[in-house]
This record gives C-alpha cells, sequence and structure tokens, in this order.
C-alpha cells in the first residue's frame, strides 16, 4: 500500500518559492526550466530532491505530485494511475505569468525500490 504524500519548498532561478506535494515512494526530483528572454537558451535548477535515497514501499498504481508557487502564479497536481509502474517522467510546460517564455517542470520518479539498494548508492555518487 502506498504512503500519504509529503510535503516539500524549493526555490527557483529567481528567488521564487514553490511548495510541493509528493509521492515518497516515487518522486525523485523536480527540475525547473526558463526560456531566457529573447534567446532560445534556458535556465535550468533543481527545484527539490527527495531526501530519501530509495523507496521503503511500493509508490502504489496512482501517482500524485503537485507543485504550488507560494505568490500564486502556479498551482497545479498530477494525477497518473500507472498500473504497470512504468512512468519515469512527466513534464508540465506552462506560459510564464508575465509572458516571457516558458516554464517547464520535470518531474523525475523511479526512485530505486526497497531492494534496489545498489541503484540507490550509484545514483548517490552520480548526484542524481
Amino acid at each position: 500500500m502506498a504512503r500519504h504524500n509529503r510535503e516539500g519548498e524549493g526555490t527557483d532561478q529567481h528567488g521564487a518559492e514553490y511548495s510541493i506535494s509528493y509521492q515518497p515512494d516515487w518522486l525523485r526530483q523536480i527540475k525547473i526550466s526558463r526560456t531566457l528572454s529573447g534567446t532560445q537558451r534556458q535556465s535550468t535548477k533543481t527545484l527539490f530532491r527527495n531526501p530519501a535515497t530509495c523507496a521503503e514501499r511500493s509508490p502504489g498504481k496512482r501517482v500524485r505530485t503537485g507543485v504550488r508557487s507560494k505568490d500564486g502564479k502556479i498551482d497545479f497536481e498530477i494525477t497518473i494511475v500507472d498500473k504497470a509502474q512504468q512512468i519515469d517522467q512527466i513534464v508540465v510546460t506552462s506560459r510564464a505569468a508575465d509572458g516571457k517564455g516558458d516554464i517547464t517542470f520535470t518531474i523525475d520518479g523511479a526512485l530505486p525500490g526497497p531492494g534496489d539498494l545498489g541503484r540507490a548508492r550509484r545514483r548517490r555518487r552520480r548526484g542524481r
């Protein structure tokens, strides 16, 4: 049985604060990318990283992740029914509130399972 969502926080490239609601046995990290104004270049930052290195239990068949900015400009929740437990990544793109560029959230799952400590250790060494 999956556990209840946990709460976390993060700050983007501009210092805006976000609250994260995440499934502790699925979410690995959330990255935020912004298109730089006037160019095709992007700025990417890790918004939140799950403090756990591996899952305690199976994440279950339903994956839920929410991202809310403290100033209220972004507020979304993603729920995916993943019966085969094969979802590894979710990408959400939104227009910036100022109308300049896009904001992309890359939600990485696939947290190593309880019996996969070798994968968790390799992930920690690589900094991912």
